[in-house]
């Protein structure tokens, strides 16, 4: 029986068809948010996608809409600590992680959950923070479940500012060890509610960019502020492993990195180097795009979708003909339309040394 979750609706972006939102347990019980849609059609298999730092599965509604349009069932997850899924810490907009292995059990918690509605072959699609888990997950012993992955813009290298990575590790580690793990790694860091277009660093997208704000200003639990010294030292480590050339031989699928040319919160040096360290990988850099390739404009989100289809074109060719197909079990969502809401005010951070002035958003 399934345990239906709301989604959040907006005049620019309703709720996908063919499907809806539910709960699953996730590691230490976590009550994590997942979302299954069916194409109207005839289906070619399932996308497993995973999105980035700070990004509900709302923001995900167009993308959805397209994998459902070529013939995929979609599993649309999002990470504990985003969202509406369990959150750390008591301060909703304190972006926190326990390190990378909790991030690996819910990830297997979640398709133990659905497997049974998720037609083969899978294809994992990941996009920054979600890319760095998926290949993490693949490189761990999920390889073998999937067909092949797209990684959009995946965090394999956290932008420094030019600060050393080993002090930037050394000082995530520091700060956990001496208990402030839970604090803000930055001085001032922000609130999601004062950001603007024209100082943005995703897309180059107005209207994408003002769709998603719209998102969270209907429903403020959807926000999520700056990374805690906590979760810096899970980037660091995770994409310290990630680095390590061996650790990518398992992954023997086909894996297409597709990177931002302009992507300002994580580095495309880190990409282009797994992508030789992958037994089959390929590197793709759109060009002018910002951090958010699938919420750029149209013509920068084109390139992503050429590499997407010619990847699933091999792994999951189109169904011929109108033959009969069974539709995976989908859950009836609760729709929770807009709300006026009064800003909500993050709590005032303590003041840990800072290695950069940049909040990530991977």
């Amino acid at each position: 029986m399934t345990d239906p979750a709301p989604l959040v609706a907006t005049p620019d972006a309703p709720v996908p068809p063919g499907g809806g939102a539910e709960w699953f347990t996730g590691a230490g019980a976590a009550r994590l948010r997942a979302a299954l849609f069916a194409p109207s059609g005839p289906v070619r298999g399932t996308v497993v996608l995973s999105t980035g730092r700070t990004e509900p599965i709302e923001k995900y509604f167009e993308v959805i809409g397209e994998l459902n349009g070529r013939g995929f069932v979609v599993l649309a997850q999002e990470w504990r600590g985003q969202g509406l899924s369990h959150r750390d810490l008591p301060d909703r907009l304190k972006g926190h992680a326990y390190g990378y292995e909790t991030y690996l059990a819910d990830f297997s918690a979640l398709l133990a959950t659905f497997e049974s509605r998720l037609p083969k072959p899978w294809i994992a699609v990941g996009h920054s923070m979600g890319g760095c888990l998926t290949l993490l997950a693949l490189a761990k012993g999920q390889a073998a479940r999937f067909a092949g992955a797209v990684l959009c813009a995946p965090m394999l290298g956290l932008n420094t500012g030019g600060l050393p990575l080993v002090v930037g590790r050394l000082m995530a580690g520091v700060n956990g060890l001496i208990g402030r793990g839970n604090r803000y790694f930055m001085d001032n860091p922000g609130a999601p509610f004062d950001e603007t277009f024209e100082t943005n660093v995703l897309t180059h997208d107005p209207v994408r960019y003002r769709r998603a704000r719209a998102q969270v200003m209907a429903n403020h639990d959807l926000a999520l502020g700056g990374p805690t010294w906590g979760w810096i030292d899970f980037a660091m480590r995770a994409t310290s492993y990630l680095a390590k050339a061996g650790n990518l031989a398992s992954v023997k699928i086909p894996v297409i990195i597709v990177s931002a040319a302009e992507d300002r919160l994580v580095t495309d040096d880190a990409q282009r180097v797994a992508a030789t360290h992958l037994p089959d990988g390929r590197f793709v850099s759109v060009a002018g795009a910002y951090h958010e390739v699938l919420m750029e404009t149209d013509d920068k989100r084109a390139q992503f979708w050429v590499e997407f289809d010619g990847l699933a074109d091999r792994v999951a060719p189109p169904v011929a003909g109108k033959a009969k197909v069974t539709k995976p079990q989908v859950t009836k969502t609760k729709v929770v339309k807009p709300k006026v809401e009064a800003p909500v005010a993050a709590k005032a951070p303590a003041k840990p040394r800072a290695p950069r002035k940049t909040a990530p958003k991977a």
